[in-house]
């Protein structure tokens, strides 16, 4: 009886041991290609050539990591257009970088601008830095990402504006698409799926598996106002939520504020009788 039971330790143990040693392997993979790749991004007079070092350790980091990434789809031409895509884990733009190939801008909140590594590495790749971007907020940060979308740069913004450990599909901001309204141009959703096992958010402790990338088709906005902004923002999202293979979050906290409020009129139908 005992020694039955020594098989399944055995094979928990193993399974154990080797998270470990990937995890490990992975962040000094992580951390040579960083170190070799971040001075280049500092010294590199050209934009191309900082993209094109980039997008080498992008490649490198998942082929010596042993993650299998597979792409379908591809980008419009090079143009202004909004590439939004769900936010699944902190490898999201490593994986975005290597199946996009090509050279894009990205988004990014403004805390991320004074620190020493990630700010100046997403400076040296033309990042558009945000204080606020919401439609009823940030009006100058919305001008800036308009006129850069007219200029015809391809900014990529994650419209969930965050991530979660928990599985699921978050509300998407209107800022990106009113940016795409007003600026005339498309979105092109993008589904991520596959980066929130090997490295979920709130932890920092990777796993092997592989990555798929859907590049959708375009979506032209219908007129330039709030409710253009809304339909390309609904059909974007629709169109990432049947792809991602992960629940609705926001139909879940639908459902649980509409029970809460069945529950409450229940009560209060109770007390008054």
């Amino acid at each position: 009886m005992a020694i039955s039971g020594i098989g399944p330790g055995v094979r928990t143990a193993r399974r154990t041991i080797f998270n470990y040693v990937f995890a490990a392997y992975w962040w000094v993979v992580f951390s040579l290609l960083a170190g070799l790749v971040w001075p280049l991004l500092i010294v590199s007079p050209r934009l191309s050539w900082r993209w094109s070092a980039l997008r080498f350790a992008a490649h490198s980091m998942l082929r010596l990591t042993g993650i299998k990434l597979t792409v379908d789809g591809e980008l419009p031409p090079d143009r202004g257009v909004i590439l939004v895509a769900n936010h699944c884990s902190y490898l999201d733009s490593l994986v975005l970088i290597a199946a996009l190939d090509a050279e894009i801008d990205f988004v990014a909140k403004a805390e991320l601008a004074p620190q020493l590594f990630a700010g100046t590495l997403l400076r040296r790749i033309g990042t558009l830095f945000v204080e606020r971007f919401e439609v009823d907020r940030g009006v100058e940060d919305m001008q800036v990402a308009i006129d850069a979308a007219r200029d015809g740069r391809r900014l990529l913004i994650y419209p969930e504006g965050t991530l979660t450990r928990r599985p699921g599909l978050l509300a998407f901001k209107l800022g990106a698409f009113a940016v795409a309204a007003a600026a005339n141009v498309p979105v092109v959703p993008i589904t991520l799926l596959g980066t929130r096992s090997i490295l979920r958010g709130g932890q920092w402790f990777p796993r092997s598996g592989d990555v798929h990338v859907t590049i959708g088709s375009e979506i032209s906005p219908d007129g330039d106002g709030f409710e253009a902004a809304i339909k390309l923002r609904d059909l974007a999202r629709s169109e990432i939520l049947s792809r991602c293979g992960e629940p609705d979050l926001v139909g879940e906290s639908t459902l649980l504020i509409d029970g809460r409020k069945t529950a409450r009129a229940a009560t209060n139908q109770t007390t008054a009788d």
